[in-house]
């Protein structure tokens, strides 16, 4: 197995099988070109057999933290340390990026994702609750309930 960063919409495309959908040629080229984005590819046989994305933040009073964004690895590859050593590389280059930590959201009744991510130096920071806003093409300017 061999990690390394993605750096081309090709890359990003032919690792879509391990995403929730298809990849956009757009949305890609906007991934790689935004400061801090980055994903991991794990190749196994010279296929993409998993992948990490992670996104630096930084805020004026904290300095820069890693969010491990996203996870994946393919069925065929799985129980094989492919998902430790992609959590290892992407908490390596945050390191070497000056972050402070490195976090990840969970739900908490994955018990898979909880133990890797125990088992690579994650600590619990108790439960919390994770809100969302959808929003859909054309409705920026549309009222919100209670707004």
């Amino acid at each position: 197995m061999e990690i390394r960063r993605a750096t081309t919409v090709a890359e990003l495309i032919a690792a879509q099988h391990l995403y929730d959908a298809p990849a956009r040629p757009t949305w890609a080229e906007r991934f790689l070109a935004a400061p801090g984005h980055l994903m991991l590819i794990a190749y196994a046989d010279g296929t993409p057999a998993g992948m990490i994305s992670g996104i630096e933040m930084l805020h004026p009073d904290k300095g820069s933290e890693m969010c491990l964004y996203e996870l994946s690895v393919a069925a065929p590859y799985r129980r094989r340390g492919i998902a430790r050593a992609l959590t290892n590389a992407l908490a390596t280059e945050a390191r070497a990026r000056g972050c402070y930590d490195m976090w990840v959201g969970v739900d908490t009744d994955n018990a898979p994702a909880l133990a890797l991510y125990r088992a690579t130096g994650a600590e619990d920071d108790g439960e919390f609750a994770m809100l969302t806003w959808h929003f859909t093409p054309g409705d920026a300017d549309a009222p919100r309930d209670g707004a």
